[in-house]
């Protein structure tokens, strides 16, 4: 009898050798030693370092640009509040979260990354507060673990990673909740629709009150109100958002 089952005979279903790495390279190992010393210096650095905010934001953002100024304006305006400032170190809208947080005379942090096309960093950084990254995802922890709150501005591939790893660390609780706010009503709505319409709605891949984990604003002052609000009834008020 004709079957469309397929052959069940486990040796037909398995490769009869294993796949290799075309090149192996010895000092895989030693990457260790490299990953740690980036870490040390970087929480060495920053453990002196008060509050911050975080700015996230393209790379590609020019000068005069409507998100590069609102950038600095924000990031003027929370260095008033007290806030120091953390960016990528690069230009673009980084640039534009140093810039404010230098001229109001601020706390000015820039987490750069080698990249091919980001070889340098901004010229509003701190002198002893510029830190150089190999790797992203060391990079990622310093933004996370000494800011107390983030603002998103308009960005692309980079900007959605760092959004969603913050949202996803509070979601899941492994980082204490924190202000995130998204910049630029046109330009994130339609992400917003789509979380509600499709992730929660139609595929019930999150939970309806997941989307008051974040805020969406065009407005400067709602952005500092939304931080103050957030800490102003609170005892403990900052603390780094976790141990490792």
């Amino acid at each position: 009898m004709a079957t469309d089952l397929p052959d069940m005979n486990i040796s037909s279903r398995f490769p009869k050798e294993m796949k290799k790495w075309t090149e192996l390279k010895g000092e895989n190992s030693w990457t260790l030693f490299k990953v740690i010393a980036e870490m040390v210096y970087g929480f060495e650095v920053l453990n002196r370092v008060g509050p911050c905010i975080s700015i996230f934001g393209s790379a590609r953002t020019k000068p005069g640009n409507l998100y590069f100024e609102k950038a600095v304006e924000i990031a003027r305006r929370l260095t008033d509040e007290g806030y120091g400032i953390i960016t990528g170190g690069g230009p673009g809208i980084m640039e534009a979260g140093n810039k404010g947080a230098f001229d109001a005379k601020g706390v000015s942090v820039g987490l750069s990354i080698d990249l091919p096309f980001e070889q340098t960093y901004n010229e509003f950084i701190d002198a002893d507060k510029i830190l150089k990254h190999r790797y992203f995802f060391i990079r990622k922890v310093m933004f996370v673990k000494y800011a107390q709150g983030f603002v998103v501005m308009p960005g692309g591939f980079g900007t959605l990673d760092e959004f969603f790893e913050v949202l996803t660390l509070v979601q899941t609780k492994k980082i204490s909740r924190v202000p995130i706010i998204l910049f630029g009503v046109k330009y994130w709505e339609g992400l917003r629709k789509w979380l509600v319409d499709t992730v929660d709605q139609e595929a019930h891949n999150i939970n309806p009150q997941d989307m008051d984990l974040f805020h969406i604003t065009d407005d400067v002052e709602s952005v500092v109100y939304h931080i103050n609000d957030f800490y102003g009834a609170r005892d403990d008020r900052y603390k780094h958002n976790y141990e490792l």
